[in-house]
């Protein structure tokens, strides 16, 4: 016969052993959470501070011009996974505070295949990440280049007037704008254009005379 005072302590450690996997499965589900939450949360807190270099997203162009001149540098750069030719049209440009610029760059795929290209960035210093907007960019989309296929891809930016308020931007008169295209994970679009069937030609059929 078990003793009563057993059976009672057994019960206790039953409940604390649920009560500590209970625990231990909302830290889980939590982390799992995070996880999701986390890359969206991060790149909302890039955007808003400029952290990182990151850069802002403009949906209007810039109507005020200040007297105020940086030299705006264009760096370029290609993952060895990517079989592409990537360099900017111009190596660099002076724009002043608040006007508006257009600037290209150039992909070319080297390879025999049709293959899908996505390209990140960011601004040096990181202090000018905050200031500077982007209108248009070729970064906001997938990149689909058959073989041997060369496009000029836009980036329409200015600096935002609100710079001339910082004091850590005294003194500043480069700004440097990288990119740097990668091979992206999913390939599908590349199918997608690779077995599109061609468009007709005009003037070509079967009815064609000898």
């Amino acid at each position: 016969m078990t003793d009563p005072a057993l059976r009672q302590d057994q019960s206790k450690a039953r409940r604390g052993n649920l009560r500590t996997a209970g625990g231990l499965a909302v830290v889980v589900i939590g982390m799992v959470g995070l996880a999701y939450a986390s890359v969206p949360l991060y790149e909302i807190f890039c955007r808003v501070t400029g952290f990182g270099g990151t850069t802002q997203v403009s949906e209007l162009e810039s109507d005020q011009v200040i007297d105020r001149t940086f030299t705006i540098r264009f760096d370029s750069n290609v993952n060895d996974a990517l079989p592409w030719q990537f360099m900017p049209a111009v190596n660099e440009v002076d724009v002043k505070v608040g006007e508006n610029k257009l600037a290209f760059y150039r992909a070319t795929n080297t390879s025999e295949e049709t293959i899908v290209g996505t390209a990140t960035f960011n601004v040096t210093p990181d202090k000018a990440g905050l200031y500077f907007n982007k209108v248009q960019c070729f970064c906001f989309t997938e990149q689909v280049l058959k073989p041997g296929q060369t496009v000029d891809m836009p980036v329409s930016f200015f600096l935002d007037p609100a710079l001339m308020d910082d004091a850590k931007m005294d003194g500043l008169t480069t700004i440097t704008l990288s990119y740097t295209f990668f091979r992206s994970r999913d390939q599908s679009a590349a199918e997608q254009v690779a077995f599109a069937p061609a468009p007709a030609t005009a003037g070509t059929g079967s009815g064609s005379n000898d």
